[in-house]
């Protein structure tokens, strides 16, 4: 598709979903296998490879913020859900841009809300 310019803004890319997916462990490892600090540190350290004190700082928040990381995902993959929706309910007149600001503009709020949002936005632009 051309999104990325070049082989390093991929990695760049890749590199992101690598440190996602790092944190999802620690979040679980940290709240449901009882993994202690240091564990959970080391971990970022070999798999995401962070810095020592860059990894106990994510860890550190992680501790504090049970579920932090696995709600930014669960979250990221409802959006992607209602933005298949989206797609296919409207064909060509989806509008990326649009759909975008729907999301954003409606700042923090339920994901059954935002569903809901999402719904009326297509049902609005059907009757277009």
């Amino acid at each position: 598709m051309g999104a990325y310019p070049d082989v390093a803004s991929d990695f760049m890319r890749l590199d992101a979903e690598l440190f996602r997916a790092a944190r999802l462990v620690v979040d679980t490892g940290i709240h449901a296998k009882g993994w202690s600090e240091d564990q959970a540190v080391d971990y970022l350290m070999k798999t995401a490879r962070m810095s020592p004190d860059h990894a106990r700082s994510e860890v550190q928040r992680y501790i504090t913020l049970p579920g932090q990381a696995t709600g930014y995902k669960i979250g990221m993959l409802k959006i992607m859900e209602l933005r298949h929706k989206a797609e296919q309910a409207l064909g060509p007149k989806f509008d990326i841009r649009a759909f975008n600001g729907l999301v954003v503009g409606e700042g923090s709020l339920p994901l059954t809300v935002l569903e809901r949002a999402v719904d009326d936005w297509i049902a609005a632009r059907k009757a277009a």
